[in-house]
């Protein structure tokens, strides 16, 4: 062999031995590596716009990670009901799953502080700011541990106002609502104690079969889509809006703690960057989807909306501080709530302080506000 073969024949080789060490060092993990499935149920029935909020975490996380980590997704009901999800995943007869914290206050108040908390003034978003660095997420880990429950959890999701519910008639004041037999859930069933109302707690799917057969007098659920898919306007034409039994809150997010230190660092972060990533597409899509819903829900079903009364408000904010003080004889349940009303006062304070008012600009350019659909009570 000569040298100009010799020298084609050596560069040949180096070239093959290149692509082949590049073949071997950059798809094995992909080529080769096992797909690692994970159970994983909502709280939510099939036809709620939550669960296909839950759908869109799960759809993030299988994409995200190439298809080698996924999550079946499962609806309420799957495998075990809604309130009973967080035992599931802590026994391992789910991997994870979807829902809001509120609906594990019996095992602890303090839970409903990272999904429904009080009224400080703060908006979900501002709610999720807290969790996620203002020191919530620490707070809510330490929970976990003091209760001995091994998961991991985070939360995800601002969810608006939520209505006061649906009634057979408009609630006129606070005595309307004494003696009600009223379905809420976490804090916000002992606020409405507070006013005397019988509270029930129950999974979503359960409302409306409940007030269909007499059993509940008034319920709230959520918003225009998840109410409308539910099927309340069929046993009700009365939804009164605005409240402060569940100002802003959250879903969560869990996993058990062991099968989730299990995976690798990659999948884990995964895992919690999806959890973000879903949360501002679930708003986005809240704000397209919310609105057409109450629309249809007013002129396709016969609904008529209420604005909750000035003076149920403030009777409401005044239940919250009895709620509060009594609660916080609790030791951490009183570090959550300062905790919660120190961020509040510095982080609402700014942005009342900064932003311009929204509904002179609303009424300016389209000469309404938009209580007009609504009545005033």
């Amino acid at each position: 062999m000569d040298r100009q073969s010799r020298r084609r024949f050596l560069t040949g080789s180096a070239a093959a031995v290149g692509a082949g060490a590049v073949a071997a060092v950059g798809f094995p993990s992909i080529a080769v590596a096992q797909t690692t499935t994970l159970r994983f149920q909502s709280t939510w029935p099939n036809q709620d716009i939550f669960h296909e909020f839950a759908g869109d975490y799960v759809r993030i996380v299988n994409e995200m990670s190439g298809g080698r980590l996924r999550l079946n997704l499962l609806p309420a009901g799957a495998v075990v009901g809604a309130l009973q999800l967080q035992d599931a995943v802590i026994s391992g007869a789910l991997d994870g799953g979807h829902g809001v914290t509120a609906y594990w206050y019996g095992k602890h108040k303090a839970f409903s502080l990272f999904g429904t908390p009080p009224p400080f003034g703060w908006d979900a978003h501002q709610f999720l700011a807290w969790f996620w660095t203002g020191g919530g997420s620490e707070l809510y880990a330490e929970l976990l541990e003091m209760l001995e429950l091994p998961l991991v959890g985070y939360q995800t999701g601002p969810m608006p106002t939520q209505a006061l519910g649906w009634f057979k008639e408009p609630i006129t004041s606070a005595d309307d609502l004494r003696g009600l037999k009223y379905r809420t859930v976490g804090l916000g069933a002992d606020l409405m104690n507070e006013f005397g109302a019988a509270v029930t707690i129950m999974g979503g799917g359960d409302i409306v079969p409940a007030m269909d057969r007499g059993l509940l007098d008034g319920a709230e659920f959520n918003n225009p889509s998840s109410d409308r898919l539910l099927g309340f306007p069929d046993v009700s034409k009365t939804w009164m809006l605005r409240s402060y039994h569940q100002d802003c809150e959250a879903f969560e997010i869990i996993f058990n703690k062991t099968r989730h230190d299990s995976l690798p660092d990659e999948f884990q972060a995964i895992l919690e960057y999806a959890a973000k990533a879903a949360s501002s597409e679930m708003y986005w899509k809240a704000m397209e989807r919310y609105p057409r819903d109450l629309n249809g829900m007013r002129e396709e079903q016969g609904v008529q909306t209420y604005i909750t009364p000035d003076s149920v408000l403030q009777a409401q904010l005044e239940a919250w501080d009895v709620v509060i003080e009594r609660e916080s004889r609790n030791p951490f349940f009183k570090k959550v709530v300062d905790h919660q009303r120190e961020y509040c006062e510095r982080v609402v304070g700014f942005h009342l302080e900064g932003n311009t008012p929204k509904e002179p600009a609303y009424q300016h350019f389209y000469g309404k506000l938009p209580t007009d659909t609504s009545t005033v009570l």
